[in-house]
């Protein structure tokens, strides 16, 4: 993350980290907690807090009037995927970092997640708060458990807890949203497409090892979304090239192999790290379901989004251009502004994760990790 973001996190968290005793149950030994990592898919309104005004915001209407009736900061009409599971584990709804920093409750968990954060460092830096950054944060988080709950019931609470991850599509988004940019990865001049993949899948590695270190072994990993056929993308296919077009292919063709990099990793860190349990969810191919077949699961729009303006939906601010688009029920729709899938959507992704569906979930169910 830039300078900007960095300083602004530490600054925030030195000077009003001030939790009361009160904030945790001492009582209880071991309670189930999550705690959330990544981008704009689960962050609950972290970004609110950047001062930088080009940050990743969504904190105008018309996000979150389906459910909180205002915006909060999440980019959708409502609830994302991380509030939904809270809700099917019987947990409150999970504070963001600020929120703990503000004398929230943290013992069952603390969302990290930032909008437009990627898995490296310079991915949209100084307008988000980096995935380094989050760990951070965390580490921040865990001193505090430790000072209120000791050493050993902090680590029964951080061995029990679930790890929630949504990262690595802004790493790959930021190379390709750009109408004019090459069709091809030889606009990173230091890197090939596998290489630059590589580094994208080590700086989340490696985050994700700082944590088994610190305590974690369980972990839920979100894999990258079809964000070739997001409205986004549709909209500069056919800008790029005409009406019969689709997808955006080259963008989809780079995040499959990442995905499936993603899931070969996962599955060798099973049989590599003593205790390590993870649930992946392959929100690429439920999307696409949604995708391919909207009336089954209860949609009539899969393709342009709510709100933005043509072509798709996919192109302005939504909320914040002079002028755009809404549709008339938001209900209809799988996505919701250029990049988003909307409320009623992210429902029926998290409901498939913590089931297990054996199509989009791979090892075991959140449900049963959550257990």
């Amino acid at each position: 993350m830039g300078n900007l973001g960095f300083h602004l996190c530490i600054l925030i968290s030195l000077a009003c980290f001030n939790f009361p005793i009160n904030c945790f149950d001492i009582q209880n030994k071991v309670t189930t907690t999550l705690f959330v990592f990544g981008d704009s898919m689960f962050d609950p309104g972290n970004n609110n807090y950047i001062i930088n005004p080009s940050a990743y915001k969504a904190n105008f209407e018309p996000y979150g009037k389906s459910y909180f009736k205002h915006p909060t900061g999440r980019f959708s009409d409502g609830r994302l995927v991380p509030d939904f599971i809270a809700e099917f584990a019987n947990l409150p709804m999970i504070p963001s970092f600020y929120q703990a920093l503000h004398n929230h409750s943290i013992n069952h968990g603390v969302n990290f997640a930032s909008a437009g954060a990627g898995c490296l460092d310079e991915t949209y830096s100084e307008k988000v708060i980096s995935l380094n950054t989050q760990l951070g944060n965390f580490k921040i988080i865990r001193k505090k458990l430790k000072a209120q709950l000791g050493k050993k019931g902090s680590k029964a609470l951080l061995s029990n807890a679930v790890y929630l991850f949504s990262i690595g599509n802004n790493d790959y988004l930021r190379l390709y949203d750009i109408p004019d940019i090459p069709s091809n990865m030889s606009c990173l001049a230091y890197a090939t497409e596998h290489e630059y993949m590589n580094m994208v899948m080590d700086s989340f590695v490696t985050v994700m090892m700082e944590i088994y270190k610190l305590g974690g072994r369980k972990f839920g990993i979100q894999d990258l979304l079809p964000l070739g056929c997001l409205p986004r993308f549709r909209g500069l296919a056919f800008l790029k090239e005409g009406p019969h077009s689709d997808c955006l292919d080259e963008l989809n063709s780079i995040v499959k192999k990442h995905n499936l990099a993603l899931s070969r990793k996962f599955k060798q860190l099973k049989k590599k790290l003593r205790g390590f349990e993870y649930s992946f969810f392959s929100i690429f191919d439920a999307l696409n379901e949604l995708f391919e077949d909207p009336s089954t699961y209860g949609f009539k729009e899969a393709k342009a989004a709510c709100c933005g303006f043509d072509p798709y939906r996919g192109f302005g601010s939504c909320g914040m251009a002079e002028a755009y688009e809404l549709c008339k029920n938001v209900k209809e729709h799988v996505i919701f502004d250029s990049y988003h899938p909307t409320k009623k959507a992210f429902h029926h992704f998290a409901r498939v994760w913590w089931q297990g569906n054996s199509n989009v979930v791979e090892s075991q169910s959140l449900k049963s990790l959550l257990a």
